[in-house]
């Protein structure tokens, strides 16, 4: 068996996922993890499924017909997995919105090595002056030979430039 990942985009519509799911069993592939959300009246997703080696070809050319019903499927191999050790740090920030907080952060965490494994944001209203914030949740994992410690002071130097608050903890 070969794993397959697949990204998912298209109007947000009911039984999207079901045509997908079923593209995938009528092949006989396995689907083993996602990640999947509604955004601006778009649905979008990234899985990772189990294909028979030979069933490729054919869940391909399925999941290709679903563009008829406006759903675009992307496929690309699964990629071996990185052999490096790891902390898994969770990331909470917080600040005042405005451009280029994501682009900031990243380039920092790029610079040192640490891996960006998952990712959450969002906009929201603050609780009493209605003033937009920045919320982003991330999992990193940094390099163990990159100390905590270090990775704080850079992180918590560029917090003070772009005025915001962050938090780092081990994973749970």
């Amino acid at each position: 068996m070969d794993h397959l990942v697949l990204t998912v985009i298209a109007e947000d519509q009911p039984g999207l996922v079901e045509r997908v799911a079923k593209c995938i069993a009528e092949h006989g592939g396995n689907w083993l993890e996602s990640r999947m959300s509604r955004m601006a009246g778009q649905f979008a997703g990234i899985l990772r499924v189990e294909v028979p080696a030979q069933a490729h070809t054919g869940l391909i050319e399925a999941l290709q017909q679903l563009e008829q019903q406006g759903i675009r499927v992307l496929v690309a191999p699964s990629g071996p997995e990185p052999e490096r050790r790891w902390q898994m740090i969770q990331l909470q920030l917080v600040g005042n919105d405005r451009a280029g907080i994501v682009r900031d952060i990243t380039q920092l965490l790029a610079r040192h090595g640490v891996n960006l494994e998952n990712l959450a944001t969002d906009v929201a209203p603050a609780p009493m002056t209605n003033e937009l914030l920045f919320h982003a949740d991330a999992l990193l994992a940094v390099p163990t030979e990159l100390a905590l410690d270090e990775l704080q002071g850079h992180l918590e130097t560029l917090a003070d430039d772009l005025m915001v608050e962050l938090k780092l903890q081990p994973a749970e």
